[in-house]
């Protein structure tokens, strides 16, 4: 039996924080790279970081949708990072306020199961890449999130096909703009049924047909342990396609400490040891009944992989 909770959270989550269009530029001009409290102070002094800095931390929005983005954002601070991910145009002018980077863009999708692979929709997600590219690119981000849907039915040759035929549509305007396009790797086991990009073996296949410096893979640790497991090997042998990761625990995608099975602390040293100088972002669902609680949860998290 397929557990879909976590997708159906995600998902919702996800729609109700990606805002695309002309309206979100107009509520955007005049980004304040840092918040001025009213004695004078900017958020980015006030935490003093403890961390090692060998790891560009970030927290996924949506396991921690409890919290308003402000309060999140107030959060990552004084846990002594600056980045959350999959934060939509909508939330960008607080994260500028407090001087956290959107450490990967979300909104252009049509969703988790429609994605790239899908011949009849490349007309839509070109329109909508393109339109949202502008947008994370003036906002001065970088990172682009993008899917490659479910299979139904169609083989992963075919699936590799259309997915390079229909993200060359994109990514010439991505290079201009400068911005990265990333490919999320899911399981296909427990939380996404059908998905196509469910092994790093056809995402890294996907990588060389494109050889676009703009394009790479979003190498989700959680969903890549329950599909082929092999995480650290895989890691050190493919890191050059790897240009973000997510984090969870396996079983049960919650904290990743030592109720799970993986080492977070070695797969947290082989990424640095390979010089990556992208994001890991937390994205487990925090147990503790206690908003309290679940930021003690990131906490700890963030000191786990702070090698």
């Amino acid at each position: 039996m397929h557990n879909s909770n976590h997708d159906q959270i995600r998902r919702k989550l996800l729609q109700s924080m990606a805002v695309t269009g002309a309206g979100v530029l107009a509520a955007m001009p005049g980004f304040a790279v840092g918040h001025q409290s009213q004695n004078g102070a900017s958020h980015n002094d006030a935490a003093v970081s403890t961390l090692k800095g060998n790891v560009n931390h970030s927290v996924s929005r949506w396991t921690y949708g409890d919290l308003s983005i402000e309060e999140l954002c107030k959060t990552v601070k004084s846990l002594g990072f600056s980045a959350i991910d999959l934060v939509g145009p909508k939330d960008w002018p607080i994260l500028k306020q407090y001087g956290i980077d959107s450490s990967m863009c979300n909104g252009a999708e049509i969703s988790l199961e429609d994605g790239f692979i899908h011949a009849q929709l490349h007309d839509e997600l070109e329109s909508r890449y393109l339109k949202h590219i502008d947008l994370v690119a003036d906002a001065g981000y970088t990172n682009l999130i993008c899917f490659s849907g479910n299979a139904r039915g169609m083989s992963r040759e075919q699936g590799l096909e259309n997915a390079v035929n229909g993200l060359k549509r994109i990514l010439p305007h991505a290079e201009k703009r400068g911005v990265m396009i990333f490919m999320e790797l899911f399981n296909s086991k427990i939380d996404h049924p059908d998905y196509m990009a469910d092994n790093s073996e056809w995402g890294i296949a996907l990588c060389k047909k494109l050889n676009s410096k703009h394009f790479s893979l979003l190498y989700d640790i959680y969903h890549m342990q329950i599909n082929e497991g092999d995480i650290i090997r895989t890691i050190r042998d493919n890191h050059q396609y790897f240009g973000h990761y997510h984090t969870a625990g396996v079983p049960g995608r919650h904290e990743i400490d030592a109720s799970q099975e993986l080492n977070y602390p070695a797969i947290a040293k082989a990424i640095v040891e390979t010089g990556f100088k992208g994001y890991l972002a937390q994205e487990f669902i925090p147990t503790p009944k206690t908003k309290a609680g679940r930021i003690v949860s990131l906490k700890d998290a963030i000191q786990i992989c702070d090698v």
